[in-house]
């Protein structure tokens, strides 16, 4: 499932693609045909993301709220118009640029108070800058479940998902099977701030990089990282290899549904 960089990069590009312009709208494979004729033509004028969930406002207050779940995913291009496949459920068009969504979870029209209604369920964004970080910490601080699950829990913390969520743990040092309550605000704080900065640079690169510039393929004289996720990690996807920093084995296991990725030596209890 893409995790919330992707989601706030895809907001960026409708942004610059779309906004304040009249936007073909429809739905080739049928299954948002209804909502699409009430938005063909229409100016979109605004585009808003919290954590994995996109929304696209037309003028008049109505938005489409869209979540790629599992298997959703969005091509972007430009003009001319490719045939549209009976698999896209929503096409945006206009004299330059395209975008088509093909199996989301959720793609749907709202109204803004429906819309209000998501942000209310989920937790802060670290990536949307009036978020505030003691939201979560107020439920974490409480919690006898483990940080690693808190993490992915989207009422907690919204857009952190499986790679994000082991990445920052290594780089605090944190077991991740500590419960929330055990873990101290400073390293909450400096968890949030590093989620800031890590994702804000997933957005502009759209793809996830977490190691230090001291421990790039470059710096220690070791081969890039091959993946389909992205960049370089130090444990995501790399059980069973020795870690970056102590040489140790990379474990893995189940935690919260999601495969777990972690360094035994390097996160301590």
């Amino acid at each position: 499932m893409p995790e919330g960089h992707t989601i706030h990069r895809l907001a960026e590009d409708h942004l610059d693609r779309f906004a304040g312009r009249d936007v073909a709208v429809s739905s080739p494979q049928g299954r948002f045909a209804g909502s699409a004729a009430l938005l063909d033509g229409r100016v979109l004028d605004g585009v808003d993301a919290h954590g994995k969930h996109l929304f696209l406002g037309f003028r008049g207050g109505d938005w489409v709220h869209i979540h790629l779940g599992l298997f959703g995913k969005y091509t972007l291009g430009t003009a001319p118009l490719p045939p549209a496949g009976d698999t896209v459920r929503l096409r945006l068009a206009n004299g330059t640029h395209f975008s088509d969504l093909r199996g989301p979870t959720a793609c749907e029209l709202i109204t803004e108070a429906e819309k209000q209604a998501i942000h209310d369920r989920l937790g802060p964004d670290p990536l949307r800058r009036t978020d505030d970080p003691d939201r979560a910490w107020a439920r974490i601080s409480r919690s006898r479940t483990t940080i690693a699950a808190l993490l992915m829990d989207q009422k907690i913390v919204a857009g952190v998902g499986n790679v994000y969520r082991a990445e920052v743990l290594f780089r605090h040092g944190i077991d991740p099977y500590r419960p929330g309550k055990d873990l101290r605000r400073t390293e909450w704080d400096a968890v949030w701030l590093d989620l800031v900065e890590l994702m804000r640079e997933g957005v502009r690169n759209n793809r996830i990089d977490t190691v230090r510039p001291e421990h790039t393929p470059e710096a220690m004289g070791r081969p890039p990282r091959v993946d389909d996720h992205g960049g370089e990690v130090y444990v995501y996807r790399r059980a069973n290899l020795p870690c970056h920093i102590c040489g140790g084995e990379i474990r893995t296991a189940g935690l919260a549904a999601r495969n777990l990725f972690w360094c035994p030596d390097c996160q301590t209890r």
